[in-house]
């Protein structure tokens, strides 16, 4: 029997479910969390509580916590949508996302970890000259932080204002619903520091896998468990056909494909918020055991995501999901299956998935820029560290407020696209320069400045004049372009993502620029000393020289 004979027809995408039950269980959520976040308020006495939590979680629960920082509305929302609408090439990019923590574990964390303190400036300076590598790399960050922020919002948008009811004409409406779910990020991040960030990304993280769970055996229950018939059965209901089960659906220039999938897998080891998580745990043996732990609780995620989108395409009847509406796709699979109640539910760990993340990107970012900026470049080291965490809580603020204008300027595009944008541009800044400063011996100053500044300006250049910001058709169906700007057209870059032409050129410029900058023998002689501290952690515990 098809799942479809199964299937009674839900209501209009813009108007699911109770209002007053939806507001009910997104308030008892976020006072839940609240009361994690207060209580490890009490216990922020220093920078490193602030920064990195004490450095008090455990390998398991660090894991988790990356799980939750990780999972974020791109992986929920995004792909699920994504897979619903264009199939094969949507779970493709589940494929990147996982993929890419191999490169994390390999190279990254453990060394990360051993050579660094807070940031990704504090790992660069090591060998660096100081002020100039912590300018670029806190420059780096909020750069990394922002893009990742804009999709984060805009989900966040779309989200809310399904469970509001407010259609998305309503422009107004649905800009104010940005703006609460921003100022909610930012008491979260001023209250809480890393620690109670890391708390709600925990509870999110079990939550969202559970609830996954729950519709993963939920929609196999209703196709027999059957897997093959599923499939099928989205393809039927689909309107692109038996094309949703092939490559080829979405990404028709191969190159655009492989350039979204060099971001995926490395953009992970140069993001921000993801590389800072690795200081929170007391040792490298624990970091390792973080990214383990994060590997096998995100892939058995991205598993459900495979059954979530085709079950959205194969029970939802044909037109539900669209490219205006595809990152509504779980949540409206959540109500075709248990009705308001799970619909509730699942929106709730929807918005903490979305709460989790955003304070996540705000502290990182706020963390690099005192760190980085203010305490070792304006006044060069000689902050005290009760000023430096002041500095970091009105960054937060800054960062709060230009995350929900972005937000609202971005809401609309689908935002595992968004996030693939931000996975191009931690890998072409921040990737090339952390393995040089990792691996090789002669680069130095002059080369971590061209890679990260070079990297972040021809990504950035890209991604503006690409199809991505301006210029695709309108669709007749739903009489919008798929670019980000509506009726202009200025692009001349044609690639979606930048990956292919940025990540090669930030690691050719870092070529360039050490033999530019010239031999540096004192640069040189520091990464003896970084390399026995990175393999054996000896001195981690001890603070960066300045």
């Amino acid at each position: 029997m098809s799942v479809l004979a199964q299937a009674p027809t839900p209501p209009a995408a813009t108007a699911v479910g109770s209002v007053p039950l939806n507001i009910g269980i997104f308030v008892a959520f976020v006072a839940f969390t609240l009361v994690f976040v207060y209580r490890a308020s009490r216990t922020n006495k220093t920078a490193s509580d602030y920064y990195a939590a004490g450095r008090a979680f455990s390998g398991p629960q660090n894991g988790v916590a990356i799980a939750g920082d990780y999972l974020s509305a791109a992986s929920f929302l995004g792909i699920a949508g994504a897979i619903a609408l264009n199939g094969y090439d949507g779970f493709l990019y589940s494929i990147g996302f996982l993929v890419a923590w191999l490169v994390a574990l390999l190279l990254v964390a453990e060394l990360l970890r051993n050579t660094g303190k807070f940031t990704m400036g504090d790992v660069l300076a090591f060998r660096m000259r100081q002020r100039p590598v912590r300018a670029a790399a806190a420059t780096s960050t909020l750069v990394v932080s922002f893009f990742y922020l804009l999709a984060q919002m805009a989900g966040a948008g779309g989200l809310i204002a399904l469970l509001l009811q407010i259609p998305p004409s309503n422009r107004l409406g649905q800009g104010a619903v940005i703006a609460v779910v921003g100022i909610l990020m930012i008491v979260y991040v001023l209250v809480g520091g890393m620690k109670g960030t890391t708390y709600v990304q925990i509870i999110k993280a079990v939550l969202l896998i559970i609830g996954a769970a729950v519709m993963t055996v939920w929609v196999l229950g209703i196709a027999g468990f059957n897997l093959s018939a599923l499939l099928g059965d989205a393809a039927a209901a689909s309107p692109k056909g038996e094309a949703v089960l092939a490559p080829g659906l979405q990404y028709t220039n191969p190159i655009d494909f492989v350039s979204l999938g060099l971001a995926l897998v490395l953009g992970t080891a140069g993001l921000p918020h993801i590389l800072m998580r690795f200081y929170t745990v007391p040792s490298a043996k624990e970091a390792r055991r973080s990214v383990v732990w994060a590997i096998w609780l995100i892939g058995l995620f991205y598993l459900f995501t495979l059954v979530l989108g085709y079950g959205a395409a194969a029970l939802l009847p044909p037109g539900t999901i669209t490219s205006a509406t595809q990152n509504n796709a779980a949540p409206l699979l959540a109500y075709h299956l248990g009705g308001e109640l799970l619909l509730g539910i699942i929106s709730a760990v929807a918005f903490a998935t979305i709460l989790a993340v955003v304070a996540g990107l705000t502290i990182t970012a706020s963390a690099s820029f005192a760190h980085d900026v203010y305490a070792n470049v304006l006044r060069r080291g000689t902050a005290a560290p009760d000023a430096e965490v002041r500095v970091a809580r009105m960054t937060a603020l800054v960062i709060g407020v230009v995350a929900i204008v972005g937000g609202i300027v971005a809401n609309g595009q689908n935002i595992a696209f968004l996030v693939a944008l931000a996975f191009a541009v931690a890998a072409s800044a921040n990737l090339p320069t952390i393995l040089y400063s990792l691996f090789w011996k002669k680069f130095n100053t002059t080369g971590a400045l061209f890679s990260i500044y070079g990297g972040l300006a021809i990504c950035i250049i890209l991604i503006v004049f690409s199809p991505a910001v301006s210029g695709k058709p309108v669709s007749p169906a739903t009489g919008r372009s798929a670019s980000m700007l509506q009726g202009v057209d200025f692009h001349w870059f044609p690639l979606d993502n930048p990956g292919l032409v940025s990540i090669p050129a930030s690691f050719l410029l870092g070529i360039i620029g050490t033999y530019v900058g010239g031999r540096r023998p004192i640069e040189e002689g520091k990464f003896a000393e970084m390399e026995v501290r990175a393999l054996t952690g000896a001195g981690s515990e001890k603070a960066i020289p300045h």
